[in-house]
């Protein structure tokens, strides 16, 4: 997993050729952050995930506080809509991407 990932479309490319998921934080929230929302745009579904990273990083409505747990509906509301898809369905593809990659967690 690359973990709160900033890279460029090319790096995310080469990750997933290798078959790494890619993880995707607060940041790409960012109004600077325009490289990374067209990649989250045709990030392939079964290999991208939503984070926190709290403390740091919260997302835009909540930029400049402590993140927080809560807050990863609002990275992944902001996502969703990026790739034109319901939050609802986003969350149920990575919650089985997490399950995927973490499998000792299903236990």
């Amino acid at each position: 997993m690359l973990h709160c990932f900033t890279g460029t479309a090319d790096l995310a490319r080469k990750a997933l050729d290798f078959g790494f998921f890619i993880s995707l934080s607060g940041i790409v929230t960012f109004k600077n952050a325009k490289d990374l929302q067209d990649t989250a745009k045709w990030l392939p579904s079964d290999r991208v995930l939503i984070e926190t990273d709290s403390p740091f990083l919260a997302p835009v409505p909540h930029r400049g506080q402590t993140c927080e747990p809560a807050f990863v509906a609002d990275t992944a509301a902001f996502v969703a809509d990026l790739r034109g898809e319901g939050v609802d369905k986003l969350a149920e593809t990575t919650t089985a991407n997490f399950f995927r990659l973490f499998s000792r967690a299903a236990a």
